[in-house]
């Protein structure tokens, strides 16, 4: 029951955070995808260190907190940059698509440091079993999203003022 809690706690403050930000689902799924893969790279170095310096102490959680942080850091930062949706619907949709791909991308982590049983064990056994799906469909989705999005250039902004 608690591991149901703790995936649907992170889920919804993800949701929350996306929702209120207001960023497109395209930057912020390729972020999280950057942090996945610097996670993949710097997880061991990362643990170790904030072990030595006796911040934490190491372990599974440890080393489950540092994947969690590293794989969100980027889409973290990109919450207050990037292109914005305009519509109630662009970012609800954005929002649970978000969410989808973050709770595939923390799979593994949450994994490592927390005992799933119960409920909450269902729901990551799905996550885990199409978890690569999941992302490979958020990724294209993702590249989509980017495309549509329509940057002004400068002599269109100076056109407009005429």
């Amino acid at each position: 029951m608690i591991s149901l809690i703790i995936l649907g706690g992170i889920a919804a403050a993800l949701w929350f955070l996306a929702f209120v930000s207001k960023r497109r689902f395209g930057l912020l799924a390729l972020a999280l995808t950057a942090g996945a893969t610097v996670s993949s790279l710097w997880s061991y170095d990362a643990g170790l260190l904030l072990a030595s310096l006796g911040a934490v102490p190491a372990g599974p959680i440890t080393d489950a907190a540092v994947l969690s942080l590293i794989t969100l850091l980027p889409a973290f930062l990109l919450f207050f940059h990037g292109h914005a949706h305009r519509g109630m619907a662009g970012r609800i949709v954005g929002s649970t698509l978000f969410v989808l791909m973050a709770m595939a991308l923390l799979v593994e982590p949450i994994g490592v440091g927390l005992p799933v049983t119960g409920p909450g064990a269902q729901i990551y056994l799905l996550l885990k079993q199409y978890g690569g799906g999941i992302i490979s469909v958020g990724v294209i989705l993702a590249v989509f999203d980017l495309l549509l999005v329509k940057t002004v250039k400068p002599h269109e902004k100076s056109d407009k003022k005429k």
